[in-house]
C-alpha cells in the first residue's frame, strides 16, 4: 500500500493510544507545570529523533532500523536492536489486550442498564508516495505536533479533575454510573484494537529480518501474524537514533549537529536509569476496579430515603 503524503494518521496513533491515560498521574506525580514542561520535552526530543533516523539511513544507504543499526554496529547491534524492536511492540500488544479487555469489559457492564513510533518509522515512511526527508520531517512535526496538544489536553483535564486522587489509569477515577466515562471507555477500547495491528506489523518485521532474512511468502505471512496476534523504549527513542547518526556523521561529537545527538544519548542513559530507580522505589498504585470513595458517597446520597 502507497500512502500519500499527508500527516502520518499511523504515525500518530502509536504515539497517543495507550499512553494517554496515564498522563494525569504523570502531572500528579510531577506537578503540574514540570510535568506539561517534560511532556513537551519528550515531543521535541521524539520529533527529533524520528528525523533523525532517516536522515541516517540516507548516509548508510539503508532502508530499515535494524539494517542501518547493523550497518554501524555490526551484528551486535543488530541482535540488541531486534530484540528491542521486539520486545518493545510485542508488550503494547499484551498492554492492548489487557487494556481492552478492561476498559470494554466496564462499557458492556453498563450497556444492559443503560494509546514508542521509532519502530515503525521505516515502515511508514517506506509507504509515503514520496519519501524524502522534507516529507518525512513535516509529517513528524504535524503528527508529533497534534499528539502532544491531545496528550496535553487529556493530560492536564484528568489532572484539574482528580488533583491528588489521580489513578495511574484516569477511568479509574469516574465512576461507573457516569455514561459519559463509559462512552469514553468504548472509544479508547476501540482505538487500541485499531492501532494493534502496527505493532504486530513490526514484530513481524523483526521475525522476518532476523530469522527467515528474506521476504515472506503470503502463507508465512499469513502465519506470523496469527502467532504473534495470539501470543500477544528509552533506547528506542533517545539512544539508539542517536548513537547511528553519529557513528556516520563526520566531525567531532560536540561540534556542529552532533551536538544534540551527542546530548540525547546522555538525557537517554539518565532517563533509563532515574526510571528504573523510581520504578523501584515508588511504584505505581492503582484502583483497579474498585470504585473511588466519592463515588459510594454519591450513590448513597442518590438512593437514601429523604429525611
Amino acid at each position: 500500500m502507497v500512502l500519500p503524503d499527508v500527516p502520518g494518521d499511523q504515525v500518530r496513533p502509536d504515539l497517543t493510544d495507550w499512553q494517554w491515560d496515564g498522563l494525569p498521574y504523570a502531572l500528579n506525580q510531577a506537578g503540574l507545570p514540570l510535568g506539561l514542561m517534560l511532556l513537551v520535552a519528550v515531543a521535541f526530543i521524539t520529533d527529533y529523533s524520528i528525523i533523525l533516523l532517516i536522515k541516517g539511513s540516507n548516509l548508510s544507504g539503508t532502508n530499515s532500523y535494524q539494517s542501518l543499526v547493523q550497518s554501524t554496529f555490526g551484528f551486535p547491534g543488530f541482535v540488541i536492536l531486534s530484540g528491542l524492536q521486539f520486545l518493545y511492540p510485542f508488550i503494547a500488544m499484551v498492554s492492548y489486550n489487557i487494556t481492552t479487555g478492561d476498559t470494554l469489559t466496564k462499557v458492556f457492564q453498563r450497556i444492559p442498564g443503560a494509546f514508542v513510533c521509532h519502530h515503525n518509522s521505516f515502515l511508514i515512511y517506506g509507504s509515503l508516495e514520496q519519501p524524502t526527508l522534507a516529507n518525512w520531517s513535516r509529517i513528524t512535526h504535524m503528527s508529533v505536533g497534534s499528539a502532544l496538544i491531545i496528550s496535553a489536553a487529556f493530560a492536564v483535564s484528568g489532572y484539574t479533575t482528580f488533583t491528588g486522587y489521580t489513578q495511574g489509569d484516569v477511568f479509574e477515577n469516574y465512576c461507573r454510573n457516569d455514561n459519559l466515562a463509559t462512552f469514553g471507555r468504548f472509544c479508547f477500547g476501540f482505538s487500541i484494537i485499531t492501532t494493534f495491528p502496527l505493532e504486530c506489523f513490526v514484530t513481524r518485521e523483526v521475525l522476518s529480518n532476523a530469522i527467515f532474512r528474506r521476504d515472506l511468502s503470503k502463507v508465512e505471512h499469513v502465519a506470523i501474524t496469527v502467532v504473534i496476534g495470539v501470543l500477544s523504549a528509552t533506547p528506542l527513542i533517545f539512544i539508539i537514533p542517536a548513537a547511528c547518526f553519529l557513528k556516520l556523521s563526520p566531525g567531532r561529537w560536540f561540534q556542529g549537529e552532533n551536538l544534540i545527538p551527542t546530548i540525547l544519548i546522555v538525557v537517554g542513559f539518565f532517563v533509563m536509569i532515574t526510571g528504573l530507580t523510581m520504578t523501584a522505589l515508588y511504584p505505581q498504585t492503582c484502583s483497579h476496579g474498585v470504585e473511588m470513595f466519592y463515588c459510594a458517597d454519591a450513590n448513597v446520597s442518590v438512593t437514601a430515603p429523604p429525611v
